[in-house]
């Protein structure tokens, strides 16, 4: 009897130190049921959430498809990416439009095929060595009033104003490279921080405003929310690496010094708290200073929350209600939310532990609930295309009734516009060459076109004036012919 058909989602997600792969079963509850995880180092060929060596990242990416597949037996056809990393950051443009001319009374409804002309424009913006990869849309500015939909109503200006998110184009490149390397289709791309934003943030803290600090191992990511939108994203080049390097400092290995760091690690310390005359022991030979420690520790973990908040535009510091909500390996320090509401002068301060969703699993690493995974829960909970293929059994071999059956393909999406894709999804390299080739075909088609019309245009002008020659010889023939019947008379 052939095996039964398996429906599961696969997410894999490239963090700053590690590479994770999950599988899962969304329930019609809502929930996830998470069928299979697994994590690998990727400290030696990727920095920062940045890949710099395409093949280790291609057969770790190989590697955990594999093992994936022997946990799920069943074959992985597709799989939604992650793109976060240093190379993320937002710029803002906007594009004008004048609608006086359009009327007699200098005014003019606006249109849908007005505003798709304004991102198409913003989209046509060159950045250097830096592609689009993806577009908030802000307010509308409608002559004095912004809008966040201003189709259907009259004005004399249209105002778009939007977020542009910026990666770079050899980040972009080798990214794509690895997948095209390791032979793994990409069914989506998805922004990393958006994802993670939309599986741990409420719907009012959107809306009223706030911030999403996500400390990493080697990055800290910032997105800052008000009205449902995000208004800014950056990504800082200090995680919870940097703590456990500084520890290192003090003369041990940077192995003995994370475990220092998650033994006596503290985000902040009252001064009356620290008792001068105590130390902590590195191993049972060694000890050091609880002060200096202390010291260390602090000084780093304010650096990376004052650049944190260095990142909130200043028109939306007093705005954000929702206050800063922190996750990621790094939140998992104590007192961390004291040293957030402390440097920032920030008072709301949340530590989102886990997404917000109902998650299914007996996995220790996800049962832990300590931010370090919701980035790849998030994507997980993003992706809506079944990755599952022909099953296999635990010796790798395909089931024996489905042997000689081809296996399944993945139907083929269109290459979607840019103005037709939700906030936080990119078109996949593939998606672009299709995009790229539509775009060269209408272009072509419009080209002749346009031929074809000015030829026509032509013709008929020149058929005008052959017939207004044979007109005017005519009239002069007759004016003449009438001349000699006067004269003759």
């Amino acid at each position: 009897m052939a095996a039964e058909q398996k429906d599961f989602i696969v997410a894999i997600e490239l963090g700053s130190s590690k590479v994770v792969g999950i599988a899962g079963q969304k329930k019609p509850d809502g929930s996830i049921s998470v069928l299979a995880i697994i994590k690998e180092d990727a400290s030696s060929f990727i920095r920062k959430g940045v890949v710099y060596n395409i093949d280790k990242t291609a057969q770790c990416l190989q590697t955990m498809v594999k093992k994936l597949e022997m946990q799920l037996e069943a074959r992985i056809l597709q799989v939604f990416v992650g793109v976060g990393g240093q190379s993320l950051r937002s710029v803002r443009n906007s594009v004008q439009r004048d609608l006086s001319g359009m009327s007699q009374d200098g005014t003019a409804i606006i249109t849908q095929e007005m505003v798709v002309e304004l991102m198409d424009e913003n989209l046509s913006l060159e950045y250097p060595d830096q592609k689009i990869l993806d577009v908030a849309e802000q307010e509308y500015r409608v002559d004095a009033q912004l809008q966040m939909d201003p189709v259907g109503i009259r004005a004399s200006r249209l105002e778009g104003n939007f977020l542009n998110i910026l990666v770079r184009k050899a980040f972009f490149q080798n990214l794509n490279r690895c997948f095209e390397i390791a032979g793994i289709k990409v069914a989506e791309m998805y922004l990393a921080p958006l994802a993670l934003a939309n599986a741990v943030l409420t719907e009012a803290e959107k809306r009223s405003g706030c911030v999403l600090v996500d400390i990493g191992a080697d990055t800290t990511t910032v997105t800052v929310f008000w009205k449902n939108v995000l208004r800014h994203l950056a990504v800082i080049p200090l995680g919870s690496n940097n703590v456990t390097k500084d520890i290192a400092s003090l003369q041990m290995e940077e192995a003995d010094a994370e475990q220092m760091k998650l033994k006596y690690g503290c985000a902040y310390t009252e001064n009356n708290d620290i008792d001068p005359t105590l130390k902590y022991s590195i191993d049972p030979e060694r000890q050091v200073e609880s002060r200096r420690f202390i010291q260390i520790v602090e000084a780093r973990m304010q650096e990376i929350i004052e650049n944190a908040s260095y990142q909130i535009p200043s028109e939306y510091s007093d705005k954000l209600l929702g206050g800063i909500i922190l996750t990621g390996g790094g939140s998992n320090m104590r007192n961390i939310e004291k040293a957030v509401s402390t440097y920032t002068r920030i008072d709301k301060v949340r530590v989102a532990k886990f997404v917000t969703t109902t998650i299914n699993s007996g996995n220790d690493m996800l049962k832990a609930r300590n931010g370090m995974f919701n980035t790849v829960l998030g994507l997980l909970l993003k992706g809506d295309i079944n990755c599952a293929g022909i099953g296999i059994n635990r010796t790798g071999d395909l089931f024996e009734q489905q042997m000689d059956s081809e296996t399944p393909t993945v139907p083929e999406r269109r290459a979607r516009q840019a103005n037709e894709m939700q906030t936080g999804t990119i078109r996949t390299a593939q998606e672009e060459e299709k995009a790229a080739e539509e775009a060269r075909r209408k272009k072509e088609e419009e080209d002749r076109l346009a031929r074809q019309k000015q030829e026509e245009e032509e013709a008929a002008e020149r058929q005008r004036k052959k017939e207004n020659r044979w007109y005017n010889k005519a009239r002069r023939g007759l004016g003449r012919f009438i001349e000699d019947l006067t004269k003759d008379e």
